[in-house]
């Protein structure tokens, strides 16, 4: 891998941290709109949305990476991703930005929190005045939360 290439980030916030995911997972990033609460669906799945006729599960991950809930407000995003053939929505405070950083400014998450529960940081970008943790999003669902939004997934 070339350590000169450039990574494509969509960057977001939860609380005053600032994350960022691979622009080529982001299918569109949406306004906030009328989600549609599902009986039994697991605590972090917010409900379902229909957008342009396909119902998508929406996630909040602040709840999904344990954050203290949050009302939502003007700035809240929907960021619409496909993970391995499942389109989901996550909730986030805010979108920031577009970023093209270089891909040698990343490093591995130290290893103090490559528990069990951070397996899904990729890694941590550093920015001249801040840090940036990217997520693999695929990761913070297990096997058995996977196959439940597959099956609210009713395309």
């Amino acid at each position: 891998m070339n350590d000169n290439s450039i990574l494509q980030l969509v960057t977001f916030k939860l609380e005053n941290d600032e994350f960022g995911v691979d622009i080529l997972k982001v299918q569109e990033i949406n306004r906030m709109m009328n989600i549609t609460k599902i009986p039994n669906a697991p605590d972090f799945i917010e409900g379902v949305i229909n957008l342009r006729g396909k119902i998508i599960p929406i996630v909040d991950l602040r709840k999904k990476l344990g954050f203290p809930s949050k009302e939502y407000d003007k700035a809240t995003r929907i960021i619409v991703i496909e993970l391995e053939g499942i389109v989901l929505g996550f909730v986030v405070d805010s979108v920031s930005e577009v970023l093209r950083i270089p891909r040698n400014t990343i490093e591995p998450p130290p290893s103090i929190i490559r528990g069990i529960e951070s397996e899904f940081i990729e890694g941590v970008g550093k920015l001249e005045d801040r840090l940036l943790i990217l997520l693999e999003l695929k990761k913070i669902f297990t096997p058995a939360e996977h196959k439940s939004m597959e099956t609210m997934d009713i395309n």
